[in-house]
Formats: structure tokens, sequence, C-alpha cells
């Protein structure tokens, strides 16, 4: 026998280490070549390794969340051979956080064995039952890390857990599981649960690392200005009863409409900050980061050329990214390159959020919920559907005043729709 020691290939765009956040296989395992081995985060996607030969896992290097120099030892395997291998790159692919967290550790691959005598036959007995299939045997079920985890916590088996309407257990399946379950081994909602310590790992920690830099290293100061949305809404709805085959317009792409409309008088709003270069770099173009909220946690997909998209394109990119990102499918370059970030927690939007900026960015902007109020018109008192609106700034870039008069402006078009189609 033989050992192949199988090193970290270089990924590529100048990463000098990536992140351990899975591993496929344990030491022991026999594995075939092509089999998925580990999921490794750089800064810019995850990707997953897969083993370069067929053989038995004798050693593997770093735990889930430690960071693996390119070039290091990975993996060591134990191959048919009379001298050890030298190491060879293994194909790299591009998987996303989410598809990662659904990969399964592939079943070991029997090894060979002397053949033996058939044994004389048994007299014959009452048949045994069958044994139920396991969770794996019957169908993989889709969930997060931290879904599979709890449930195994619980004692649960996901594949008896309703699923949502895109085939995914949630953390509100399982709470909806455990309602109907109350007893029976299952814990019911409000019982006692012991403290659990979650190691921080993978987009969680990007997320964490990504928003500390920020709120270190930028001065954030937020605007909040009340906008009235009633004409908005009701273009919107005189829009969508005569769209046809074009998709359903919510609010956001007749914001992002406006806001691309209000960019070119405030160019320092959509622009980028090489701090450490002292250089400032005023985009002509609108990359429009979306900010996304997926199982494995908020992602940016990025919205090219949103200024060149009318609201039925726009309807239909951030329909296409919001899935992408959801789904585990968006590609490094969807999530990258951003000039400018929109969030919105949509219903959940509350009276008024203060926005982390997505450092190198300036700016993010944060519609809140539409609500309908009283409101004083012409000496009567009305009905409007009003929304909040926030913009967080650098204020190493943005003065106050900039910002103001920026969502004055973006206030005026809004509340003037009509002026959203016209050149």
């Amino acid at each position: 026998m033989a050992t192949y020691e199988f090193k970290l290939p270089d990924i590529g765009e100048g990463i000098a280490e990536a992140e351990i956040v899975a591993w496929h296989v344990a030491v022991g395992d026999v594995v075939e070549e092509d089999a998925p081995l580990a999921d490794l985060m750089t800064d810019k996607a995850t990707v997953e390794m897969t083993a370069p030969v067929a053989g038995r896992v004798v050693r593997l290097t770093g735990e889930v969340g430690e960071q693996v120099a390119i070039g290091s030892i990975l993996a060591v395997f134990e191959i048919e051979g009379e001298a050890a291998v030298e190491a060879a790159p293994a194909p790299v692919v591009e998987v996303a956080p989410a598809e990662a967290a659904q990969v399964v550790k592939p079943d070991p691959v029997p090894m060979p064995v002397e053949a033996r005598p058939e044994p004389a036959p048994e007299p014959e007995a009452d048949p045994a039952p069958t044994p139920a299939p396991t969770p794996t045997e019957r169908h993989r079920v889709l969930a997060s890390p931290a879904v599979r985890q709890r449930a195994k916590d619980l004692g649960i088996d996901l594949a008896q857990v309703k699923a949502a309407a895109d085939g995914r257990v949630r953390h509100a399946d399982l709470d909806a599981f455990l309602t109907y379950n109350a007893g029976g081994g299952y814990r019911a909602p409000g019982a006692a649960r012991g403290d659990e310590q979650i190691k921080v790992i993978g987009l969680r920690r990007r997320i964490a690392e990504n928003m500390a830099a920020a709120k270190r290293a930028i001065p954030h100061f937020t605007y909040v200005e009340e906008i009235d949305v009633t004409k908005l809404e009701a273009l919107r709805a005189d829009l969508n009863a005569t769209r046809g085959a074009k998709p359903k317009l919510t609010m956001l792409p007749l914001l992002i409409t406006a806001i691309c409309r209000t960019l070119p008088d405030f160019p320092m709003i959509n622009a980028r900050y090489d701090d450490e270069a002292g250089i400032v770099t005023r985009s002509g173009a609108v990359h429009l980061g979306m900010a996304t909220q997926t199982d494995a946690g908020l992602m940016v997909p990025v919205i090219r050329n949103a200024e060149a998209r009318n609201v039925w394109q726009l309807a239909t990119e951030i329909v296409r990214l919001a899935d992408a990102a959801r789904s585990g499918k968006a590609k490094s370059d969807e999530l990258s390159g951003s000039t400018l970030t929109i969030t919105s927690l949509g219903p959940l939007g509350g009276i008024a959020t203060t926005p982390v900026i997505n450092r190198p960015e300036v700016a993010i902007i944060g519609p809140n919920k539409v609500v309908e109020r009283p409101v004083f018109r012409d000496g009567q008192v009305v009905a409007a559907k009003l929304m909040n609106l926030s913009i967080s700034c650098d204020h190493r870039v943005v003065d106050g005043w900039d910002a103001a008069s920026f969502v004055q402006a973006l206030k005026r078009l809004i509340e003037t729709p009509a002026l959203l189609f016209v050149d």
C-alpha cells in the first residue's frame, strides 16, 4: 500500500487560504475518486473539493472553521501501490453555501474480502420484519445545517417533518411539527432546552467579519424620511392589472427606478471608497446590491446596470437573483461589485432602520413597511399610505446635507410617480 498526499490547490483570484466549512468524509472512510471531500469558503465563494484518488482516508487536516493555506496538505489517502504517489491538484467545483450544507458523506466502498465457502442452509424460520429504511434511504431532506443540528438535538427525523412549498425544512416547520407532536419523546414548544454552543463558521463568519469591519472603519450616520406612497401604490396596482405575461410588480422595482433616476445628481451616493488608497470611485453605472435573506445567512446579489432596465426587467432580475441566492446557485460574480445596496425587510420593515453599509460602498438604502394612516390634506383628514425610508452613509465621503438632499429628491419623484416614466 502507498500514501497519497492531497494538497489544497490554488483556487485562483489571489486567494492565500480558505476556511473549512464542512467535511464529507472521516478518517477510516473508503472513498472513490471524485467523491465529495470537503467544502471550503474563500472571500469570493464556497468551493467543493473532491477526492483525487480512490482509497482509504488516513488523515484530515484541520477542523471545521479553521483556515487552510493554499499548498498545504488537506488529506492523506492510503491507496493501492508500492510507492508513495506525489500529490496533484484535484478539480474544484464552485458551490453555494446552501448547496454545501446539503451534501452528504458518500457511502464507504467495501474492501475486498477472501471468498469463503457457502454455509449450510439453516432451517427455515419465520421471516424477520424488514427494517424501516433510514431517512437517507427514503430521500434526503433539504435543510440548512442549523436546522439539521436542531432536529438532531430534539431527536426528530427530518423525513417526518412537513417541508415548505420549495421542499426545504426550516425552523418554522420544526416548530409546527413540535406543536402537533408535543409529548411522545419530542419536546413541546416552550419546554426548557439546554444551552448550546454553535461555532461561527462559513458564511455566518464572513457576515460577522464584514459587519464588524464596516462598523469599525466607517463613521455611519442615518437619515430617515417619511414618504407618501399612495400614488405609487395605485400606479403599481394599475400596472399589475394590465401586466399580461409580465412578472407581478412589487414596490421594489419602482423604488429602484426612482433611485436610479435620482442618483445622477448625487454621484457621491453611488460610489466605492478605497480607504487604504484614499480614493473614492464614483460609478457611472448603478450596480445595485439587493440584500437577500437565505437559510445560509444574508447574501447580496447584484443587479447589474440597474439604471438601464425598465420596471418589468428589474422585477424579472430581482426574482431571478433572489431565487439563485436562496437556492445556492448564485455565481460569485453575481455576489460582488455592487456600488450601492438596498435592504428591505418587506412587511417586517418596522418604523425605521439603521442599516450597516456594505463596505466598500458609501451608502445603503432601507425602505420600511408601508402603513395606512390618517393625514391632513387641504384641511381634510384622509387616508394615506406612508413609508419611512432610511439611508445610512459613510460620513467620510457623504455629508449630511448630501444625504438629506438625495432623499428629498427621491421623495419628490416617488410621490409623483408619473415622473418615473418621463425622460
